[in-house]
């Protein structure tokens, strides 16, 4: 009727207003020193398996037995076991970097992302970097939301030269799906850390976005300079001397609590397999394939 006020509608700009005027950087620093605390070992496997069964997290694919995780932070960011994941053998494939939802997908026109329907944002507020934002201007992104339910280690897409990061300071809002469709830019104004990779197809950026409660985006890779990000009040950007190459699968970073990861694409590198809003993706899953296919790759 005309002028009814929706009561749905003032709830959700309470809850938008609330958590854009609530202390996230004190909740995220109490989540993560509660995260690090050591728990004793008699709690560890009612608690993991507690939580597991009120998000719906999968204890069958964990790596070692609860009792052995120290810390809740260490629990969530578990390693699965062997043969948990599955990455496709086609070589022309581009195998999704985690678990997780497909909360976006699509051209990058005119330099804009799609985050959620009716909200974009820029491609250059998200990489902070203008020489990598020319490169896949006008290409092709995937986004995809992880659930605390899911494996949070983000791994290669594809074999490729990885050279270099740029570490960006920023908010913490929550990334699920409730805020993505309500708040404009919400994974350009988050803290991130976002990978360049190369590889004979294109380039491509593969960004993990913190969120409310997660910190310590870390890099895994052994070769490369162990630092404390999270916390910087400025931007690091360090590129390789060399280009280290990574192989298809190989595990590159970690959340510490749940998030999203972005990929962004250069121009006609990139072509999604029927891929949906909403969809569930496993790490190792494909997603799409190189496009046009190295002459290498085509048997």
């Amino acid at each position: 009727m005309p002028g009814t006020v929706s009561l749905t509608g003032i709830g959700e700009r309470a809850a938008i207003r609330a958590i854009r005027l609530a202390p996230k950087q004190l909740y995220s620093t109490v989540v993560d020193w509660g995260a690090r605390r050591r728990i004793p070992r008699a709690l560890r496997m009612p608690l993991y398996t507690t939580y597991s069964r009120l998000v719906g997290a999968d204890l069958k694919e964990v790596e070692l037995p609860l009792a052995d995780y120290d810390s809740f932070g260490e629990f969530f960011a578990r390693r699965l076991r062997a043969g948990a994941r599955e990455a496709s053998t086609d070589m022309t494939a581009v195998a999704s970097p985690c678990d997780g939802k497909v909360g976006a997908f699509g051209s990058i026109a005119d330099g804009s992302l799609l985050q959620a329907k009716g909200h974009h944002y820029r491609l250059a507020d998200l990489l902070v970097d203008s020489a990598l934002t020319a490169k896949l201007a006008r290409g092709e992104q995937v986004t995809i939301y992880l659930s605390p339910a899911d494996y949070h280690r983000v791994h290669a897409p594809m074999s490729a030269r990885f050279l270099g990061y740029t570490y960006v300071p920023g908010a913490r809002f929550p990334v699920g799906p409730f805020f993505t469709e309500r708040i404009d830019g919400v994974f350009a104004e988050n803290e991130r850390l976002v990978l360049e990779l190369e590889t004979d197809s294109g380039s491509m950026a593969l960004v993990l976005v913190g969120a409310l409660g997660v910190g310590n985006l870390c890099l895994t890779d052994p070769r490369l300079e162990s630092r404390e990000l999270a916390g910087q009040e400025t931007p690091i950007r360090v590129r390789f001397e060399e280009p280290i190459s990574v192989a298809r699968g190989q595990e590159l970073g970690a959340f510490h609590l749940g998030s999203t990861v972005v990929l962004a694409f250069s121009p006609g590198m990139f072509r999604c397999d029927g891929l949906r809003f909403g969809q569930r993706v496993d790490c190792g899953e494909s997603m799409g394939r190189l496009s046009p296919a190295p002459s290498w790759m085509v048997q």
